[in-house]
């Protein structure tokens, strides 16, 4: 179904801002914001905007969209794909974006477990046969704790132009408030959920009477469901055939973390050894006018730490240091910047996601670096 088809419909006389459309998904996107659910299943997705929108909302985790028209949702999916920027800079949270192919008649257990279900312009798409399942497989079987269904308010279509019957040709069946709450409250008390009623898309002044254009009703689970009933009646067969699925980079995974880590340390050394390196190239030439001099006498003010003492300066304190042609940048010193603290954790963690893929001091205390490119610089 095209969920725009009425807003461009219907573009004159009556003209909702924003669209009646993006009201909708913000709707959504509010309730996301109230329940922060970390799995979240559009039926009914069409082409993909409503899960376009939610993937970039932090608390979610799992993302999953299913359509009867697998053409309509293939148009619009690769907007779900990670891009550049995700692997580059991977989030703390996980994501996985999945498409299925079925009908919201039918039961898979692919659809267990979401925390919030939505149904956005949906019911009146279907059939009679498959309205009167409907209920079943959503509230019944999929038990999440919060189902949310819009659907268009037959006693606002008056107010339309070029409405005579329904709102869209696929429509099956248009209802009014009356017929949709009387619907939704016989769900909720067989399927111990409490519903409220709201709705988008204001009447004009002087029609408030007619109520929204599109009516809202927000199920809420009364009682956690119990792992036996979840399982009672779960399918052993998937009927849904999966037309995408996107995983995307993630801190939580050890490759991605370690990627970050090694980046962030190596980022973090090369500012405090470059910031080092000019100190003493300052303190030198306080003391030396002559440019030719500059890179026989660099050397020597670099070497002003013995061995020794340097080995007791990484241990005692965090400040880096010069010996010979190698600048010593100590862990702790690294660990303590605000992003590698929070991208390990502890230090031990810092030590292993970093071990074989920075220089290390021989008792792994510091980071290494050499100074010849920057002597030869100068």
């Amino acid at each position: 179904m095209d969920k725009n088809f009425q807003e461009e419909q219907f573009t004159g006389i009556i003209k909702f801002t924003p669209p009646l459309y993006k009201q909708r998904y913000q709707f959504i996107k509010d309730l996301v914001g109230k329940y922060k659910p970390k799995k979240v299943a559009d039926l009914g997705c069409a082409d993909c905007t409503l899960l376009w929108m939610l993937k970039f909302c932090n608390c979610i985790e799992v993302l999953a969209g299913l359509d009867i028209c697998a053409s309509v949702m293939k148009e619009k999916m690769h907007r779900l794909s990670p891009l550049p920027g995700d692997y580059l800079q991977p989030a703390e949270r996980s994501l996985t974006v999945t498409l299925h192919h079925g009908s919201v008649a039918h039961k898979d257990p692919c659809m267990l477990g979401f925390d919030l279900v939505t149904c956005i312009e949906l019911i009146e798409h279907l059939e009679q046969s498959e309205l009167k399942k409907f209920p079943e497989v959503v509230f019944g079987f999929m038990a999440p704790s919060i189902v949310v269904i819009s659907t268009p308010n037959s006693e606002f279509n008056p107010l339309l132009p070029g409405v005579t019957l329904f709102r869209h040709p696929d429509h099956k069946f248009e209802w009014n408030r009356a017929q949709f709450q009387s619907w939704a409250l016989e769900t909720a008390r067989r399927y111990d959920y409490s519903v409220e009623f709201t709705g988008v898309g204001h009447p004009l002044t002087g029609m408030e009477k007619v109520g929204f254009c599109t009516q809202i009703g927000v199920f809420v689970r009364k009682y956690a469901q119990t792992t036996e009933s979840a399982q009672s009646e779960k399918p052993t067969e998937a009927v849904y055939k999966t037309v995408f699925k996107a995983v995307y980079p993630s801190l939580k995974d050890e490759k991605y973390l370690q990627n970050a880590v090694v980046s962030e340390v190596i980022f973090t050394a090369q500012i405090i050894k470059r910031s080092l390196l000019d100190r003493l190239m300052s303190e030198h030439e306080e003391y030396n006018d002559d440019p030719t001099e500059r890179k026989s006498k660099f050397q020597p003010s670099m070497n002003r730490f013995s061995e020794d003492f340097g080995k007791a300066l990484v241990e005692k304190s965090m400040e880096p240091f010069v010996n010979g042609n190698v600048v010593y940048i100590p862990l702790k010193t690294i660990f303590s910047f605000p992003k590698v603290n929070q991208l390990c954790g502890t230090f031990e963690k810092l030590h292993k996601l970093i071990a074989g893929k920075v220089t290390l001091s021989s008792d792994g205390s510091a980071v290494m670096f050499n100074t010849e490119h920057e002597n030869e610089e100068n």
